[in-house]
């Protein structure tokens, strides 16, 4: 059992970053999913799933990788790509090198669709992230977000 001796308990300064850090994973996927619905009619995670097939090698992706980048369970990735399917913006077809996967290929108007709304989501993140932060500040970020990815290892994809 863990006694309030063995904890590492957040030094004052820690706390506040914390707080901020949290904040921040709260609510900007929040305004960046707003953004995305009010312009282009998709969500958050839609996007997220488009723009990965897009920068894959021939805009094709296994969705079982999808699912791993994406941090989606399958079942939540199979929901988001019927929509997508749906909509037209993806197809699903047996890979041809192994047939027990199933890949996720961007459709030409799935990738209109990227192109049309990587600008406002671009802006978006200009908005929310960058614009009232300094040169150093920007690099700051950059270098601590890194330092944090690095230690929860996510998958990384091959991009085309």
């Amino acid at each position: 059992m863990t006694t309030d001796d063995d904890v590492r308990w957040l030094l004052p300064e820690e706390s506040e970053a914390w707080l901020s850090v949290w904040t921040m994973m709260v609510w900007l996927p929040t305004r960046l999913d707003a953004q995305l619905r009010e312009d282009v009619a998709l969500t958050l995670p839609e996007y997220h799933a488009l723009s990965q097939i897009s920068m894959a090698p021939e805009r094709t992706l296994r969705l079982s990788e999808l699912a791993a980048v994406a941090n989606m369970t399958l079942s939540h990735l199979s929901r988001v790509v019927s929509r997508l399917e749906k909509a037209g913006l993806v197809r699903r077809t047996p890979d041809p090198t192994d047939g027990r996967y199933t890949l996720a290929v961007l459709t030409e108007a799935g990738w209109r669709k990227v192109v049309a709304a990587a600008p406002g989501h671009v802006d978006a993140v200009r908005r929310y992230v960058f614009d009232n932060l300094t040169p150093e500040q920007k690099k700051a970020l950059g270098d601590a977000a890194a330092r944090i990815v690095e230690t929860l290892r996510p998958p990384r994809l091959a991009r085309a």
